[in-house]
């Protein structure tokens, strides 16, 4: 038996429940954010069979009809009625808001006395490699746009049968630790009722593998499994209870790089579990963009209520043309880590998030991403001396 570095990455649709909560969480912060952009909110949603409970704290000089965005984001994913797995205009939701604890406050608020202060501990990874164009890792690079893909083809009718929940997953071979083939490809979707098995496998690999795949990672050999249990009729809330924060691995890298545990989606940009991690991908994306390496991980640690990060840590694994150390000098003098600088860096008190919380936050180079852009590469570049 032949071994082979295989690295396999997975992502989920916009149906998937998990994913919905997400959504319903980012969609409350961007209504709160556009509103008052100084408001604190960390907002959870669970979601089950015909039910939705949004809870956490919320702190807002504005008034938020939370019920109303609730149903439209179910409205837009494709929830239209209870057979679909939860129904958006009879589904029964609930509500528990507290403000922000003032002892979290005081070491956030600025003041006279005090900078603007992290909104939690913790550690913050960023990552990027020169894999794909989008410099993301290509097991979950293809993952996402097959699952994006999914939906797509569901929305504009291309598959009439298909249903809103649905997951994808990507195997790379690597050889001389660059992608060469896709080894295999799982496509688990919802469906309605009765569906033709066969007949299903055949739609999902012509209308939704063969346009996002290229043709050169296919081979003979590419094992693809459609609905491997055989079919997929009852999802959505109904066959699995989704949760604010359960995909943080599907929301950045795949499993490539580490990652320090924080969820993203409900949380405004004081809470450095979001906006450090932007920033950390936006410096590795820029050291991998002005070619100081092929690969690079970088870690921000930050306590609460303190503005300047405890540690920063680069890693180019072997790949970078200057010392790890160096490099990390050169990304301390360049870029300002402290939260307040990285909110107005990367404009982040914006009502941008719901867009993040399907098919990943990172490797989308959509306008309101700032953290994807590579504006920073001649300053890296001059000031590593190359």
């Amino acid at each position: 038996m032949r071994f082979r570095n295989l690295f396999t990455s997975e992502s989920v649709t916009e149906g998937h429940p998990d994913k919905v909560a997400d959504q319903i969480s980012d969609a409350i912060l961007d209504v709160i954010l556009k509103c008052d952009p100084m408001s604190r909110v960390a907002c959870e949603t669970f979601l089950t069979t015909g039910l939705v409970i949004v809870a956490g704290e919320i702190t807002t000089d504005c008034y938020v009809e939370i019920p109303s965005i609730v149903r439209e984001t179910l409205k837009g994913i494709g929830y239209d009625d209870a057979d679909s797995g939860i129904g958006y205009r009879s589904c029964g939701i609930i509500t528990s808001i507290d403000p922000q604890s003032e002892d979290i406050k005081i070491g956030v608020d600025e003041s006279e006395e005090h900078e603007q202060g992290a909104g939690d501990q913790g550690m913050m990874f960023g990552y990027a490699c020169n894999e794909t164009k989008s410099l993301m890792p290509m097991p979950i690079y293809f993952a996402h746009q097959l699952a994006e893909r999914l939906a797509l083809v569901r929305k504009e009718n291309l598959i009439d049968y298909l249903r809103p929940d649905g997951k994808t997953q990507v195997t790379i071979e690597y050889r001389d630790n660059k992608p060469y083939i896709c080894n295999a490809i799982v496509i688990s979707t919802q469906h309605k009722p009765h569906t033709d098995q066969k007949k299903l496998r055949t739609d999902l690999i012509e209308n939704v593998i063969k346009p996002i795949i290229p043709a050169k990672y296919l081979s003979d050999d590419t094992v693809i499994y459609t609905n491997p249990t055989g079919r997929f009729e009852i999802g959505g809330p109904q066959a699995d209870t989704g949760l604010t924060g359960r995909k943080i691995i599907v929301d950045t890298y795949g499993g490539k790089g580490r990652h320090g545990g924080g969820a993203f989606s409900g949380k405004d940009p004081t809470k450095v579990d979001r906006s450090a991690s932007y920033m950390a991908r936006y410096i590795a994306k820029n050291i991998v963009a002005a070619g100081l390496a092929t690969e690079c991980e970088i870690e921000i640690a930050y306590a609460i209520g303190v503005a300047q990060p405890v540690s920063l840590l680069i890693n180019t694994f072997g790949t970078g043309k200057l010392e790890d150390l160096r490099l990390a000098k050169i990304v301390d003098e360049l870029f300002d880590l402290r939260p307040k600088s990285i909110i107005e860096h990367l404009q982040l008190r914006r009502p941008i998030y719901k867009q993040t919380a399907a098919y990943g936050h990172f490797g989308r180079e959509l306008a309101d991403f700032t953290w994807e852009k590579t504006d920073r590469v001649e300053e890296l570049i001059r000031k590593a001396g190359l």
